[in-house]
């Protein structure tokens, strides 16, 4: 296969693309052209962003965050290898799906609305739906971030890690992976390659999620690749360590 020499990181719910900044500059200096778009409505300093909220968050739903994607992919020279983390691992999913991505990477990723979520995840992201309560947009609090994000983060470094990236999330986004049939994915569809990379320690998307979804995959001919990190939470591109993980996906990457 042709390689790209673009890649796109695509950020998850609760982040914003500040997230991925020592992603972007790690892969620009092994000679990369970095792309890190912020989904409609998150763009700006999560810190600000949790103080006044971007006029377009609430407005924001999964279809957004997957054409706004598209839109960038249509303005680069060739296809991209796609990553994409959390939520985003769903929309990377639906890109190679679309035939948008040279090759995807799906890390601790968001099941499609045609597969069923473990328990442990429903419990965890059940406020981001909004179902219950009258506020217009989910913001976690520091305690929440601490058991679904931050779990395996020394306790003295979760109130810094906080600081830096949690944003305030649309409803709409969650309400889209759950209720809309754009959030489908075919499974027996021909793709390019795909690779599914979970966090043993993630108490958002168990690594027994992971796994399922890379199961799923029905075409033989197209390839579909599974890495499980032992140790690592849902915070899995941020926390210390991060470079083993960026590293293996290069490779994996640079391999096909």
């Amino acid at each position: 296969m042709t390689k790209s020499k673009s890649i796109i990181l695509i950020h998850g719910n609760f982040v914003n693309q500040i997230s991925w900044k020592n992603w972007k500059d790690y892969y620009e200096q092994k000679g990369y052209t970095v792309y890190t778009p912020a989904n409609p409505g998150h763009d700006g300093i999560p810190s600000e962003l949790r103080k006044q909220v971007h006029p377009d968050l609430t407005k924001t739903g999964f279809i957004d965050v997957v054409n706004n994607c598209i839109k960038l992919i249509e303005t680069l020279p060739e296809k991209p290898l796609i990553i994409g983390h959390s939520m985003a691992g769903m929309a990377a999913m639906k890109l190679l799906e679309l035939n948008k991505a040279v090759a995807a990477v799906s890390i601790d990723g968001a099941p499609p609305k045609n597969v069923f979520p473990p328990f442990a995840t429903l419990k965890s992201v059940i406020p981001a739906f909004g179902f219950f309560t009258s506020k217009k947009y989910f913001m976690g609090s520091r305690d929440w971030y601490d058991k679904c994000f931050f779990n395996t983060l020394p306790e003295r470094d979760r109130a810094s890690a906080f600081d830096s990236i949690a944003v305030p999330e649309s409803y709409k986004v969650s309400r889209e992976l759950v209720l809309n049939s754009f959030s489908n994915i075919d499974f027996s569809k021909p793709h390019n390659p795909i690779l599914f990379i979970g966090g043993e320690s993630d108490a958002i998307f168990p690594s027994s999620l992971t796994t399922t979804l890379a199961r799923k995959y029905k075409d033989r001919n197209s390839r579909v690749d599974l890495k499980i990190f032992q140790g690592k939470s849902h915070f899995i591109c941020g926390e210390p360590g991060w470079e083993a993980v960026a590293d293996y996906i290069l490779d994996w990457y640079e391999k096909l």
